[in-house]
């Protein structure tokens, strides 16, 4: 069995309609005028895999590795859970142009329909234009009959709550919440690991093949959850040098920090891999077990297996910004029953 450590991962970016030019020079990539919407950073969805870029493992996908040592990788827990496989996918977003008004189905919606995991997920702001703004979740409740009226006339972003945005403003997509992202908005998104979506609307343009791009109005009237939030962005305490956590939930942990020192980390508790997205400034992570280390550059990010979750983070500038993600098999059993609960009252 070869030795565990950080993996890295080669560029796998996506040529979109609304796609923009910021994440090749965010990569330290030469810059080109195709349209790159998204960076898959670290992905196990079979149409789109990542590649790891260093150490023992390089060359091999990210799927082959897990299969190899899927338990040292996952975590126990996590390997059981999910039966081998990745459960997260995260990427960067860069909107020159307003993405469709859409919506992804939960669990047991993207199970029936497709064989997949549904699909909740999260941004994280890191650039905005001025007066940037994105949708998420609804400003009053409709019904179904006036979701599909205002989608047959063209103005549903009218019933849609309108958000300006900001770096390192945050909100949490679950699964049902309609939502967009609009253009000037370049983001970190965390989701679990499905490519389901369901176009709501899409301004009546054309996709990069010049055809208009598919529309799924009924799968998405059974996905909407038509409830309204009094707010739908998460509120939180930016604590330097300190892990605070700003996403909660089932389906993953995100926690966000900005050191301008060495910091420790030891989640090995959680018995998950961690991923760690470099938002800004470059840093160095050394595993304390086997004493590898790799430099995360920014807008880069790095698998840690679970089996050697214990590391420090010393950063290569005045300081680094980090999002980290995994799975909290601590909590996940309380938060699954509230989350049960909740749905429950909600309906």
């Amino acid at each position: 069995m070869m030795q565990l450590y950080p993996f890295l991962f080669e560029p796998n970016l996506h040529s979109v309609v609304w796609g923009g030019n910021k994440l090749r020079p965010y990569k330290g990539l030469e810059p080109s005028d195709e349209p790159i919407g998204e960076s898959w950073e670290v992905s196990a969805v079979p149409s789109s895999t990542s590649i790891i870029c260093n150490g023992e493992w390089k060359g091999k996908d990210l799927i082959t590795a897990i299969n190899e040592q899927s338990e040292a990788i996952l975590g126990k827990t996590v390997n059981e859970k999910y039966q081998g496989k990745l459960p997260l996918l995260v990427k960067f977003i860069d909107a020159k142009r307003d993405l469709s008004i859409q919506v992804h189905p939960n669990d047991e919606m993207a199970m029936r329909k497709h064989g997949k995991m549904g699909k909740s997920e999260m941004w994280y702001v890191i650039k905005a234009d001025e007066c940037a703004h994105l949708y998420a979740g609804f400003k009053k409740e409709i019904t179904v009959e006036e979701y599909q009226q205002r989608i047959a006339d063209g103005t549903i972003t009218e019933v849609l709550a309108d958000h300006q945005v900001k770096a390192g403003d945050v909100f949490y997509l679950p699964a049902g919440r309609v939502h967009a992202i609009c253009g000037g908005i370049m983001l970190a998104e965390v989701q679990q690991s499905s490519d389901v979506t369901y176009r709501i609307f899409d301004y009546n343009r054309p996709g990069m093949d010049g055809k208009p791009r598919e529309l799924h109005t009924e799968l998405a009237a059974q996905a909407l959850d038509y409830h309204v939030e009094a707010n739908y962005r998460t509120e939180y305490l930016d604590n330097k040098n300190k892990a605070t956590q700003i996403i909660d939930t089932p389906y993953f942990d995100v926690r966000v920090m900005e050191i301008s020192k060495p910091f420790h980390r030891d989640l090995r508790k959680y018995d998950s891999f961690v991923i760690s997205m470099c938002i800004e400034g470059d840093c160095k992570i050394k595993v304390r077990s086997t004493g590898d280390e790799i430099t995360l550059k920014e807008g880069y990010s790095t698998l840690i297996p679970a089996a050697i979750a214990d590391y420090d983070v010393i950063p290569l500038n005045e300081k680094t910004r980090l999002l980290d993600a995994y799975i909290d098999n601590q909590n996940n059993g309380m938060k699954g029953i509230i989350t049960k609960f909740l749905h429950f009252t909600n309906n």
